[in-house]
């Protein structure tokens, strides 16, 4: 019979805790592969009852190819908004201006953040009309068009406000 030291148990205990950090990582951080993009961790935060609008973001969309593509649209269902517009944004003299776009650029070979909160200009998709309030934990559905690659509909992930939550979310 092996005798179960100590030092065997805390290791084990160790393993079984990484691979628990792991799951939860793995859980929160979530992302799609659609031809030379990668759509990493589409995600929203809670709303108040009676918000009009709220803001999907990404960790970022990743264009791996050697050619260039662009998101030129996004729907939801009805359920959940009215209508969905592509946004930039941009702050000046310490305003926060946005402003719809018609696409947003995917250059060949780059990253483009579309992360909240970014200090320079950024991108993000706007949801207007929301239709009721998102809950944490709710996944909504949410179908992206890129000019090249096509469509693909991706799972946004609602989490808190907390402003600790909305850090680590950045992180993965």
């Amino acid at each position: 019979m092996k005798r179960f030291t100590f030092a065997k148990f805390f290791l084990s205990l160790s393993f079984a805790s990484a691979l628990i950090g792991c799951a939860e990582n793995t859980a929160n951080a979530h992302g799609y592969k659609l031809g030379d993009l990668d759509i990493a961790h589409p995600h929203t935060h809670v709303t108040a009852p009676g918000q009009a609008v709220g803001g999907v973001f990404f960790k970022h969309i990743a264009n791996s190819g050697d050619k260039a593509d662009r998101l030129i649209g996004a729907s939801i269902a009805v359920k959940y908004a009215s209508s969905v517009e592509l946004h930039t944004m941009s702050t000046e003299n310490d305003v926060m201006r946005m402003r719809q776009l018609n696409a947003i650029e995917l250059p060949a070979k780059t990253t483009v953040p579309m992360t909240r909160g970014l200090k320079k200009d950024g991108y993000h998709v706007m949801l207007m009309g929301l239709k009721a309030p998102f809950k944490a934990g709710d996944k909504i559905p949410l179908r992206l068009k890129f000019e090249r690659a096509g469509e693909i509909e991706v799972a946004v992930n609602v989490g808190s406000l907390k402003p600790d939550a909305a850090m680590q979310e950045h992180k993965h």
